[in-house]
């Protein structure tokens, strides 16, 4: 099972990026999937995840009306579109994987597997 975040990279303030979270081994439709971030020097968050029943979303407030988590489940992939972009959203960005079973709410979600990190940095 293995889990790889991408779409990275260095965008001014204000800007987009779509980060694509993809897997191995495993389809992702069966699974609770989230993001999450680290920024330097700072404890690991939840930004969003999305459930597997009826792909019902969740986002900390900070990302709420300008994050959006969805899924292609015909490519097996989970994205995060990121708009509006913020200098504090610099972080290295996490996918990660959770049962149908577990958690994903407003209150966060319960992992069983992580994924790779992404960079993203936003400028000033």
């Amino acid at each position: 099972v293995q889990l790889q975040a991408s779409g990275g990279g260095l965008v001014q303030a204000g800007g987009s990026l779509i980060l694509s979270c993809t897997a191995s081994g495993f389809t992702l439709n069966y699974y609770n999937i989230g993001w999450f971030r680290q920024a330097p020097g700072r404890e690991r968050e939840g930004v969003s995840c999305i459930r597997t029943r009826a792909n019902r979303t969740y986002y900390t407030d900070s990302v709420k009306g300008r994050f959006t988590i969805s899924r292609d489940n015909a490519k097996n992939m989970v994205y995060l579109q990121m708009n509006s972009l913020r200098p504090e959203d610099t972080a290295v960005y996490f996918c990660a994987a959770g049962s149908r079973s577990l958690s994903c709410n407003s209150n966060g979600m319960d992992v069983e597997y992580w994924g790779g990190g992404t960079l993203v940095t936003v400028s000033s």
